[in-house]
């Protein structure tokens, strides 16, 4: 299997998730594709010009669509960031924006003969996922979005800084709509060999806060620079190597669930066929309302859409 791996949006996503993958040397060929033509040919110049530096070579090509067709995986990440800069803290706002540009994209990887995976980052991410499969034709498994994979770091940073460990130490998921609606289901987390839930009891913690926290996370980060870029893109690159080199990786990336009818994010495991087993969580009454009341909002955006791209 080539690893080989297209960007579409090069923004300040799209750029730091192509300089990971070339950085890194995870990819043998990179393209990369933008309506400003002036910006991609640019930074491909730049990549090549860092080359020589680095331990790793990586074949860039530029705007050729035609590359897609022999591709493994598509990461999207084209938006128009300006547009979350509201007062609503709504990822919903690059929607209208965001439908279009996918409406014409997709049209473009399907006449290329791409057969591959999608990785969707483009907001609202569950929405524009279910775009993507809906207007390419793919099997559900080969679309999935970055989801709460960013959500669940999220999360594992603030326990990990409240009882003074590795965020990697702590397990558990963020689920539902990447967004507003989205929770962190604490049946699931665990940090020193124990519930979280449990702790944070015995210590005062409270959880609403760090949900809140976790939700406003984004924002935080938009507030200082108008846009976010490593949590989101690592998060990203994460799925893709996890396809290529067929990890067989659990994350909580936007699947499609068939008992919800939508997409949203609720631990797979990610393997090279993209979405290769489901998993099943034992989660408590209380989160299952919210997870229905998150699939729910989703839904009727996504109906809304697809019928707008109609």
């Amino acid at each position: 299997m080539s690893r080989k791996v297209a960007v579409i949006g090069m923004g300040h996503v799209g750029s730091t998730v192509a300089h990971y993958l070339v950085a890194c040397g995870f990819v043998d060929d990179l393209v990369l594709i933008d309506s400003n033509e002036g910006k991609v040919n640019a930074d491909a110049i730049d990549f090549e010009d860092a080359m020589a530096n680095l331990p790793f070579h990586t074949n860039i090509y530029v705007n050729d669509w035609s590359q897609l067709k022999d591709t493994e995986v598509i990461i999207s990440a084209l938006g128009k960031i300006k547009l979350l800069d509201n007062p609503k803290a709504d990822r919903f706002g690059e929607l209208n924006f965001n439908r279009n540009a996918v409406r014409e994209v997709a049209q473009k990887i399907k006449e290329s003969g791409f057969n591959g995976k999608i990785v969707a980052i483009t907001n609202p991410v569950d929405v524009i996922t279910s775009m993507y499969q809906e207007l390419t034709g793919l099997p559900k498994k080969q679309v999935m979005g970055t989801g709460t994979v960013l959500d669940t770091a999220r999360m594992q940073k603030a326990i990990g800084q409240l009882v003074n460990v590795d965020p990697r130490s702590v397990s558990g998921y963020n689920l539902g709509e990447h967004g507003n609606s989205q929770f962190t289901a604490w049946s699931t987390v665990k940090v020193l060999g124990q519930p979280f839930e449990k702790l944070a009891k015995d210590k005062g913690i409270d959880l609403n806060k760090i949900n809140d926290d976790i939700k406003m996370g984004a924002w935080k980060v938009m507030k200082g620079k108008k846009y976010t870029s490593y949590g989101v893109a690592t998060a990203a690159v994460r799925i893709t190597n996890a396809i290529l080199s067929n990890s067989m990786l659990e994350l909580p990336v936007s699947n499609y669930r068939e008992e919800y009818g939508v997409y949203l994010s609720y631990p797979a495991i990610i393997g090279r066929d993209g979405i290769e087993k489901q998993c099943k969580l034992d989660l408590t009454a209380e989160e299952l309302e919210k997870l229905q009341n998150s699939a729910n909002f989703i839904k009727e955006k996504t109906e809304e859409s697809l019928n707008e791209a109609k």
